[in-house]
């Protein structure tokens, strides 16, 4: 008995289109998620790991469309072959069934790594030219979440005591804003 052609898609913002990902490639079913890959919390990929069984092939564009980090993607592969969930993916044309070869596992290694290695590229990059932007005077940053008279309020009351939690809640903002206004004034 054939189990299902399950794709799994992923892409990181909503400006991109994930139907390219596995067009022309017959499939059961598709999950697609509209999500960052650096870690392994995304909805549908969670559901997809529930609804595949034995006999499954699992379909991916490419490994770097299942996971960003090395530790994850080996992870991922291992669990679901150990279910006896085959993974195809296309871009690198590989395929894992559990009765991987030295080769293929050499292969998950070299293209997992570089995958993460270009992660972290794109991070660097990011941050030189957050850097670069800052000092032409082009970059502010995102903008206060409050007006210096309620940051003053909010420090206030937080010195009096009040639960930070609560001033939270009433300010509209997250616990760990409300703790960078009040580091910001040491």
């Amino acid at each position: 008995m054939h189990g299902q052609r399950i794709g799994y898609t992923r892409v990181s913002s909503l400006d991109q289109n994930p139907e390219r990902q596995l067009e022309q490639i017959p499939l059961d079913r598709v999950f697609t998620d509209q999500a960052s890959g650096r870690d392994l919390r995304r909805p549908e990929l969670k559901r997809l790991l529930a609804f595949v069984r034995e006999g499954d092939t699992m379909v991916v564009h490419s490994m770097d469309r299942l996971a960003r980090n090395l530790d994850d993607l080996r992870g991922l592969v291992h669990t679901l072959t150990g279910r006896g969930v085959c993974i195809e993916f296309v871009k690198e044309r590989l395929t894992f069934t559990g009765a991987d070869s030295p080769m293929a596992n050499l292969m998950l290694s070299v293209m997992g790594a570089i995958a993460e290695f270009e992660r972290a590229l794109l991070r660097e990059r990011q941050r030189e030219g957050i850097a670069l932007a800052k000092q032409r005077g082009a970059y502010r940053g995102r903008p206060k979440a409050l007006a210096d008279d309620r940051i003053a309020e909010l420090r206030r009351r937080a010195h009096a005591g009040e639960p930070k939690a609560a001033l939270a809640r009433e300010f509209g903002i997250s616990r760990e804003t409300l703790y960078q206004y009040l580091r910001a004034e040491a």
